[in-house]
């Protein structure tokens, strides 16, 4: 049930991940509007430990199908059940803080538990070295389902420590190997991975982020009657996705796969470039649609969280494809940081511009930002992304 090296096909994406990544474009729907609905200081914390978790368990399933092969009718029915179950968590999100949270808990530690297991058993005859990679993933697997499941028995003060706590386990452990106590920690320098596919995968979920803003902007636009604000406001919202997705496609992503191939240790630099960089990409997305609701919802006053979504949201995006071309370029990229300076500067324009211009100066910046960047690449003579 592995993936075939050296075969023709063997990095495609398979429709049964795109049918997995379905489950997804309403997981981000569900957790803008949540974020949307709590602009507070815990609104953030809990809108924080949500996306760090639905990233987790996207990209923890990417890596599996990248080891295993989804043609199999077993590894199939396996992403076919997983996906069932991030359905159960989606729609657990806008109560995972509330009545559902025990259902969140569950669904998660069904499918971080479930999936680990059916890797193991899948891997055990023909890669003994990867299923005893999996027995430790399963191993803190356990340690954090018993955190996911705490908290969400006890009340908020509570569960909220946990479920942090939870998260800290999941990404921690990935950073040190999963070193476990009588089986040491794997060597990320023998993780063996298809770079292409890795890439491609993590590309495909920045288009589901994009195509999830694009959802969230289009239906609060029209719930709302047409004016000149929201027109603007939706004109603007268009553009900066497009803006955002020529940061982000229009060299970065090619540099992935190929990084990959050329390193000694591509499993590290994935790990870093995809597994971590990549969450700062996905929440500057949604951040960006959150904002894009409240610029059509008040267009002449956001207040301090929604300046800080219209002005952040890009920001946050740019920080994630900075350290994504650093992690793989390993240069700073001089664009990318008078974006964000840019931004901040910003700020200062708040307490006299309405939001919906304040968006507008969001939107030139990141278009600037895309640019600047294509000028560059030219002028180096690099190729394009699609």
């Amino acid at each position: 049930m592995l993936r075939k090296d050296g075969a023709g096909d063997a990095d495609r994406v398979t429709f049964i991940e795109l049918f997995f990544d379905l489950v997804f474009v309403f997981a981000l729907t569900q957790l803008s509007a949540y974020l949307y609905e709590h602009q507070d200081l815990l609104g953030a914390f809990e809108g924080a430990i949500l996306v760090c978790a639905l990233w987790w368990l996207w990209i923890s399933t990417t890596w599996v199908t990248n080891w295993l092969d989804p043609e199999h009718l077993p590894v199939r029915g396996a992403v076919v059940a997983l996906a069932f179950v991030a359905f159960v968590v989606s729609v657990s999100i806008a109560e995972s803080f509330g009545d559902r949270a025990w259902a969140f808990a569950i669904a998660y530690v069904v499918l971080q538990v479930g999936r680990s297991a059916f890797m193991a058993w899948a891997a055990w005859r023909h890669d003994r070295e990867l299923a005893e990679l999996v027995l430790r993933l399963l191993f803190w697997n356990g340690i954090g389902a018993a955190l996911w499941i705490g908290g969400a028995l006890l009340p908020l003060p509570a569960q909220l420590p946990l479920w942090c706590a939870a998260l800290v386990v999941d990404y921690v452990s990935a950073s040190t190997g999963f070193r476990t106590p009588g089986l040491g920690t794997a060597p990320v320098e023998r993780w063996d991975l298809s770079g292409p596919h890795i890439a491609e995968r993590a590309a495909l979920f920045v288009l589901i982020a994009l195509g999830e803003s694009f959802l969230v902007t289009g239906f609060a636009f029209v719930a709302k009657e047409t004016s000149a604000a929201s027109v603007v406001t939706m004109i603007s919202a268009f553009v900066a996705a497009a803006a955002m997705w020529w940061i982000y496609f229009d060299h970065g992503e090619r540099m992935g796969s190929e990084a990959i191939a050329r390193s000694r240790t591509p499993g590290r630099l994935a790990r870093t470039a995809y597994t971590y960089v990549h969450l700062a990409v996905i929440g500057g997305i949604v951040v960006m649609s959150v904002a894009d609701k409240e610029m059509l919802s008040h267009p002449d006053e956001a207040g301090l969280a929604g300046t800080l979504a219209i002005l952040g949201g890009p920001a946050l995006f740019l920080v994630g494809t900075l350290l994504f071309r650093l992690v793989l370029d390993h240069r700073w990229m001089p664009t990318q940081l008078a974006g964000i300076g840019a931004l901040a500067a910003a700020g200062a324009l708040a307490p006299i511009v309405p939001p919906v211009g304040l968006g507008v100066v969001a939107t030139l910046i990141l278009v600037a930002v895309g640019a600047a960047e294509s000028i560059v690449r030219i002028r180096e003579g690099r190729r394009g992304g699609g």
